[in-house]
C-alpha cells in the first residue's frame, strides 16, 4: 500500500531528558509546514512512510537539541490522528524491553544507528506476570541511518544506542495514540511485567 502524501509536524514540544515514552512538555518549537488532514485510521505502512519522509528533512532533524545525559524529544503531528516523536539518544542510552500495547508503529532512523533487540512471538496481552521465552524467539536488528521498521500490536521490544561517542536520531509513529505501555525486565530467558504506564503517568 502507499504511503500517504507527506504530511510534517505543525508544532512540537522539546524538553530535557525523560523516560522512553515522552509526553509534551512546557516549552514548544513551532515550523511552518502542512497540518495533516488525513482522516482514516493510517496502517503501519502508511506510517512507516510517514516516519521515513520525516527522517529526511535535515532541517527538522537537526533542529532536535541534544543532551550528553539522556534522550530529548520533538512531539509530531502524525498522519490521521497518529502520536509522532522525533527523538534524540545519547550514545550508550536505551528503552529496557517495552510494549505499545495496541498500537501499531514504526519508526527510521534519521542520523547515527540504533539496534532493536525484539520477540518473534506475540505475548499473552494480560493476565500474567512472568514467562518463560522459548528458545529462537529473539531477534536483533542494527538499523542504520535511513533505516527503520513497522510493527503490529503488542509488539515487544527494546531500542538501544550502542555507540560511545555518536548520538542518534530517530522518528516514531503510533497508531492509536498510545494507550498504555508496558514495561518488562529480562534476565536469561525469563520476562517479568514490571508496571503498567499510561499517557497520565507521562506528564
Amino acid at each position: 500500500m502507499s504511503a500517504p502524501s507527506p504530511s510534517l509536524p505543525t508544532s512540537a514540544s522539546a524538553v530535557g531528558t525523560g523516560s522512553p515514552a515522552p509526553a509534551p512538555a512546557p516549552g514548544s518549537m513551532n515550523t511552518p509546514v502542512a497540518t495533516s488532514t488525513d482522516t482514516a485510521a493510517p496502517t503501519a505502512a502508511e506510517l512507516f512512510g510517514f516516519v521515513r519522509r520525516v527522517a529526511e528533512d535535515t532541517a527538522l532533524v537537526t533542529s532536535l537539541p541534544l543532551d550528553p545525559e539522556g534522550r530529548t524529544w520533538l512531539r509530531l503531528d502524525g498522519p490521521g490522528g497518529s502520536e509522532a516523536w522525533l527523538i534524540s539518544w545519547p550514545p550508550g542510552s536505551g528503552t529496557g524491553w517495552h510494549d505499545h500495547a495496541e498500537s501499531t508503529g514504526a519508526f527510521t532512523v534519521a542520523a547515527g544507528s540504533l539496534r532493536e533487540h525484539s520477540l518473534a512471538a506475540r505475548l499473552p496481552t494480560d493476565g500474567w506476570r512472568t514467562l518463560e521465552l522459548s528458545q529462537g524467539i529473539d531477534r536483533t536488528r542494527l538499523l542504520a541511518t535511513g533505516q527503520g521498521r513497522a510493527f503490529g500490536r503488542h509488539h515487544v521490544h527494546e531500542v538501544l544506542n550502542g555507540s560511545s561517542h555518536e548520538h542518534a536520531v530517530s522518528v516514531h509513529a503510533y497508531y492509536p495514540p498510545l494507550p498504555r505501555i508496558r514495561r518488562y525486565s529480562r534476565t536469561g530467558a525469563v520476562l517479568r511485567l514490571e508496571r503498567t504506564e499510561r499517557p497520565a503517568d507521562w506528564r
